[in-house]
């Protein structure tokens, strides 16, 4: 069964998304790097941390799946499949050369599918992990979650001590959102947790992936990497992302260089680079309220409101809004940011900052148009396209190893991303999917996103 799943894919694939395997292939060709770092990811393995190096010189495909939730939901699920077929079917017609796919070639990729194989295209996961714990109100943890006073923290500081399946979620979203089985999934994984929230999703996730590998005829267990927290708590002072929050907060010129590339104006200054933390453990951008101010060039402060905020509801019920509760003020000296230390004055900087912190040479997007923000993808671009041009942020490519270049843009088309087959939300569980051959009946249509860069 599962090599008529899997070849139900690879055809859809093929036939659907064949400029995009197409593009990747010649930007493969094309892929000339100097020795570059190597770089580290990690898997989880039988509730065990695995680390994996590759060599820097292969091209690396970023998907993603997010710590708001720590099951699957079928949207991630279609990511991960996804950013796999690429990788595959990249390496395949790299090796094998560019022509028209033919029966033969399906075979092939779905042998090639079933197993882990090292080509020059390696796809991982980026988890970011400066989020809240219940972003979309679909976390079964949800109500501990904001009694163990956690709303608002980032995820990569929140602890699961206090946290507990929520009975009253379970029952109300079981088979819309959550079905039973990943309930005691998850319940025996909070049990044998160590206290980081970020280990427990990740092995909550892992473990889900032992089934559906199974299922789908394909090896699903691509390394994944955290970004920006976990990053800056094991930079030094000279690291990277460091260097990238001291840089764009040197002066006025430096911070209105950095408004640019989100395509804002730097007359009202209430969007701040990067987010300081409270000390009472809040980090929710959402939540912040914040201010920049300068006399004449020079930067002098920046004031940080935390206020409860509503943060967004979930597919099945649109009044079931999640919050931050946080009530909290404070003034971060300019010093602290321009010269920055993450231990000293812990902090998340915006996306299209931290982006750069990740190897990503090509990335697949979930929805734009529709479920993603178009005006993300232009910051991100804009802040490359800076750097390259020597305007902002000079030299990370020589001492850091840092893409300055726009990666390749794949998307997964918005009217193809996976839903359930009865509720039509892409945010169900994977495990509310009764029949999982109606989601590889969907297909897989990835596009090339060419107008962007």
């Amino acid at each position: 069964m599962s090599n008529d799943f899997c070849r139900i894919l690879v055809e859809n694939f093929l036939r659907d998304s064949w400029i995009s395997i197409k593009t990747l292939v010649e930007k493969v060709q094309e892929f000339n790097p100097e020795k570059r770092r190597s770089v580290s990811f990690f898997k989880f393995k039988n509730n065990q941390r695995v680390n994996e190096a590759f060599d820097g010189n292969h091209f690396f495909l970023r998907g993603s799946v997010e710590y708001t939730n720590p099951h699957l939901t079928v949207e991630e699920a279609q990511g991960i499949i996804g950013t796999r077929l690429l990788e595959v079917c990249g390496n395949y017609y790299y090796e094998n050369g560019l022509r028209e796919p033919e029966a033969a070639d399906v075979g092939q990729l779905c042998e090639l599918l079933k197993k882990p194989k090292e080509g020059k295209i390696v796809g991982f996961l980026l988890n970011t992990d400066d989020v809240e714990p219940d972003r979309y109100s679909m976390n079964p943890l949800k109500t501990s979650i904001v009694e163990s006073g956690q709303s608002a923290f980032p995820v990569a500081n929140v602890n699961t001590q206090e946290l507990k399946i929520d009975e009253q979620f379970a029952t109300k979203y079981a088979g819309t959102l959550i079905c039973p089985v990943e309930i005691e999934l998850i319940r025996e994984l909070l049990g044998a947790s160590d206290g980081s929230y970020l280990d427990f999703v990740d092995s909550v996730k892992y473990a889900q992936l032992v089934h559906y590998t199974d299922f789908f005829g394909m090896d699903l267990f691509l390394p994944s990497l955290r970004l920006p927290l976990t990053t800056l708590q094991n930079e030094n002072k000279d690291g990277l992302l460091h260097h990238i929050i001291s840089e764009t907060h040197k002066d006025y010129e430096s911070v209105e260089q950095a408004y640019e590339c989100m395509g804002r104006s730097i007359s009202k200054r209430t969007t701040l680079l990067t987010v300081p933390h409270s000390s009472n453990g809040y980090g929710s951008k959402r939540a912040a309220r914040g201010k920049i101010y300068f006399d004449d060039s020079k930067f002098e402060r920046v004031t940080v409101k935390y206020k409860d905020t509503l943060l967004y509801p979930n597919d099945v019920d649109p009044k079931d809004v999640s919050v931050a509760k946080c009530q909290d003020s404070f003034t971060v000296n300019a010093e602290k940011l321009s010269n920055y230390v993450y231990s000293e004055t812990p902090s998340s900087p915006q996306f299209f900052l931290y982006s750069m912190g990740s190897p990503e040479d090509a990335a697949l997007w979930h929805g734009v148009g529709a479920f993603g923000a178009p005006k993300l993808l232009e910051s991100y671009n804009s802040i490359r396209s800076a750097c390259r041009k020597g305007k902002l942020l000079k030299g990370l490519q020589k001492k850091y190893d840092a893409r300055v270049d726009v990666p390749l843009h794949l998307n997964l088309v918005p009217s193809g991303m996976w839903v359930h087959p009865v509720h039509r939300n892409i945010d169900a569980s994977i495990g509310c999917v009764k029949d999982l051959g109606d989601l590889a009946r969907m297909g897989m249509k990835i596009e090339y996103l060419a107008n962007i860069g």
